[in-house]
Order: structure tokens, then sequence, then C-alpha cells
């Protein structure tokens, strides 16, 4: 039987879930939900996911993600992976922690984000763990409330914008948001045994069912490992976007920055996750290490010049289109 499919494009909305081995507990105590918590601001910081809203209970935990660089089979790995490794070696013990891989849902961010934020906050509630949200230590709500430096790393802000601009009117509105019921539609989904790939408006759906699945059901279609523009339709959206020839791209010149060709490779390697030796073997370069040391020397491109950035964002932009 295949696995389900990673459907992965830039600045896509995921509410990811994953529980623990025959329901077991995953977080035992306040060590391990501060563990959880601190590799959550690890991907924030090392792999560029904006994470909207968490909500950690004791054999379960829930998400809200954006992945600007379409990584999300890679991010999820990397939480699930390392938090493993730290809960079998904080508890003496081994093997799997959680009964499989993470299960996520591909979410309409202009319908459905916000039913999915108070879906995931109102999690003790619903189970009864709580009289009041607030109560509860382990989820991203008390963030929402707070204007503390400490949630700074909390993707909140454009969150709260969707309520209001104003940021105190915005805070009211959410509490009085995430204070009704979730609209029994949102349950009954997330309830199914088999979750369906997305949720959200009947156009949104429709368009993702046309952009990934073609006229197969999400049965027929066997994991991939991403899809993606190819690697030349990349090349040839750069060319254009830099007026330059595809030569200029795939020959390395020396002595000065390239930037049409450096942004292909670090394209090429965030949108795709493609390997190092695989992104170098389509632009001649042997070593993995010089790979790796042009796609840093973007980010620290894009984080000290706004233009590059900006470039690099319409790029991905472009691309997430075609």
């Amino acid at each position: 039987m295949s696995r389900p499919l990673r459907i992965q494009y830039p600045d896509a909305w995921y509410h990811v879930m994953n529980r623990g081995r025959r329901s077991e507990e995953i977080f035992t105590g306040k060590t391990d939900y501060n563990a959880f918590i601190e590799l959550l601001k690890e991907l924030v910081e090392d792999h560029n996911v904006k994470i909207a809203a968490y909500c950690l209970m004791s054999n379960h935990y829930h998400l809200l993600i954006q992945t600007p660089d379409a990584n999300i089979s890679r991010s999820m790995r990397h939480l699930n992976g390392v938090y493993t490794q730290r809960f079998n070696r904080m508890h003496l013990c081994d093997g799997q922690l959680f009964r499989g891989r993470y299960k996520s849902i591909i979410v309409d961010g202009d319908s459905y984000l916000l039913e999915l934020l108070r879906y995931i906050h109102r999690n003790p509630l619903e189970a009864g763990i709580v009289e009041k949200l607030n109560k509860y230590t382990w989820s991203s709500h008390k963030g929402y409330l707070s204007a503390a430096k400490k949630w700074d790393w909390l993707h909140k802000d454009f969150i709260l914008s969707l309520f209001s601009k104003t940021k105190a009117e915005s805070i009211r509105r959410y509490q009085r948001f995430v204070s009704k019921e979730t609209p029994e539609e949102i349950n009954r989904i997330l309830a199914r045994k088999k979750l369906p790939t997305a949720i959200g408006s009947k156009r949104f759906v429709d368009k993702i069912k046309g952009m990934f699945f073609s006229n197969k059901t999400h049965e027929e279609v066997p994991e991939s490992r991403f899809l993606a523009p190819d690697v030349d339709k990349i090349v040839e959206e750069v060319c254009k976007y830099y007026k330059v020839t595809v030569d200029d791209i795939l020959v390395s010149k020396r002595g000065h920055f390239n930037e049409p060709r450096n942004v292909a490779i670090y394209l090429i390697r965030s949108i795709r996750n493609d390997t190092l030796k695989g992104v170098g073997k389509a632009f001649g370069i042997d070593k993995n290490s010089t790979v790796g040391s042009v796609v840093e020397r973007v980010k620290r491109e894009m984080e000290k010049n706004k233009d590059i950035s900006k470039r690099v964002k319409n790029l991905k932009d472009i691309l997430g289109k075609s």
C-alpha cells in the first residue's frame, strides 16, 4: 500500500498532527513539553517554518504551520526524529515513539485558517482537561494574549491581523472567536479515520486536485519525493526573471557573486528539497560542500539585502503558480 502523498509548494499552510505509538504518552512532564517547544523554535530558525499555532497533549500534538520554502517533509522529519532521540535519551529507552509518519492537511489560507486555529487551541477544552483555555500551559493560546518577547518566534501577528488592524482590538476579537465552539463541520472532518488531502473552499480543493492529482484519486497516487517545478523549469524562470541565458546560470564564473546562478541553486535546493549531490550535478559542481556554501551565502545575502530577498520571493511566487 502506498504512503500518503506529501504535497509541498511555497507558502503552503498545513494542519499537522501526530500521535504516540499505541496512543502512549509522548509527553510525560514539563521537561518533555519544553524540549518539544524548543524544537519548534529550531524549525522557525533553521528551516524557515512559520508556526502559527500548536497544542501539545499528553499523547499527541497539533500544529498549524506555513512553509515558505516548501519543506514540510524535511521539517517534520527533523522534528519527529530529533524529538524521539531526545525523549529516548531522557527516559533511557529506545525504539519508535510515534505511531508513524505525521498526518497533514493542506489548509486554505483564505477561508479555513482561523477555523483550524480555533480547533487546535480549543483541544484541551474539548478534551475536558481544563475549564478555561488560558489555564492550559502547553499551547500557543497564551502567546496570542501576550506581548512578551518570549513569544516573538510565534507567527501570530499575521493571524491577529486577520481579526483587526488594531492590536488591542485584534486580541479581543481573537478571544471572542476561540470562546465559541468549533463548527461541527470541522470536527466531523478531523474525526475521520482517513483525513482529506486539503480543507477549504471548493475552488481551493479543486485547484489542489488539479495541480497534484490530475485524474487520479488520492489512493491511486503514490508518495512523491516532491511535486514541484523540475530543475529545467526553475532555471528557465530564473533566466527570464534576470534576463540572462542558460549558460550564464549553468556555467560557473569565478571572482564575483553570480546572483542568478546562486539563486537558481538556492531555489532548487529549498523548493525541490534536492540533495546537495543532485544540485551539484545539475550545475557541474563536484563538491557537496560547495553547493551548501552557495545556499548559505544566498541566505546571508537575503538577510542583509532586502532587494535580493524580494527577488527570491518573487521567483518563489512565480514558481508556485507555474
